[in-house]
């Protein structure tokens, strides 16, 4: 099913599969009818399957292949210095409790011959995000699939995320930052190239 908004003259297409959305529609109507709130009410009665389509959207990686959007464009490049693209915004729900996470993942890779347009690292980044997922197994899936792709000299992916499973339950430590690391080849291989990288992900080259 494909449903299409007008936003402030933008075009938005969203996909929902509809048997999942009613599905998840009653689902969100039983957790609703726990709070005792009267769900008939009106700030409530659509709410359920709202609730529905945002959890589809938010889930919506799983309909993704990040191989495929690698592959979609790859270049012969004679370069063999490192590629670097840097706070790219990732939003992902916690498996544990089904809460966000969010914060920034820095992607680098060293080319074997081949590059990949720029808008792909972040698209493959999306695609493993939005999934129901672990950060150390986001960290992880990101760095295996450039490695695949690309096979490229090195891979190196270091993600930084807020985690609400945390902030706003549990231990309730609104500052606290989770930061994960992986690397390949020469990254993990050679010291001052796995510097060099930390270093590119963290100064202010604007």
């Amino acid at each position: 099913m494909v449903v299409t908004n007008m936003e402030e003259g933008f075009e938005r297409r969203d996909l929902y599969n509809k048997e999942n959305i009613n599905t998840l529609t009653e689902a969100y109507e039983q957790i609703l009818s726990v709070t005792l709130e009267d769900i008939t009410r009106e700030g409530l009665k659509n709410t359920p399957i709202r609730a529905a389509k945002a959890f589809q959207f938010l889930i919506h990686g799983y309909n993704i292949n990040p191989e495929e959007i690698l592959r979609s464009a790859l270049f012969e490049e004679d370069y063999k210095q490192i590629v670097v693209v840097k706070d790219i915004e990732i939003y992902s729900l916690c498996e544990h409790h089904l809460l966000p996470f969010f914060g920034k993942a820095h992607i680098g890779y060293i080319p074997n011959g081949k590059i990949v347009g720029l808008s792909k690292i972040p698209r493959i980044v999306d695609a493993f995000a939005r999934r129901v997922q672990l950060q150390e197994r986001l960290t992880s899936q990101i760095k295996d699939c450039l490695q695949n792709v690309l096979n490229p000299l090195g891979v190196a992916v270091v993600i930084e995320a807020q985690h609400l499973c945390m902030s706003m339950r549990g231990v309730q430590k609104q500052n606290a930052m989770m930061t994960t690391s992986e690397f390949t080849g020469a990254f993990l291989k050679n010291t001052n190239t796995r510097q060099e990288f930390m270093h590119l992900i963290s100064a202010d080259l604007h």
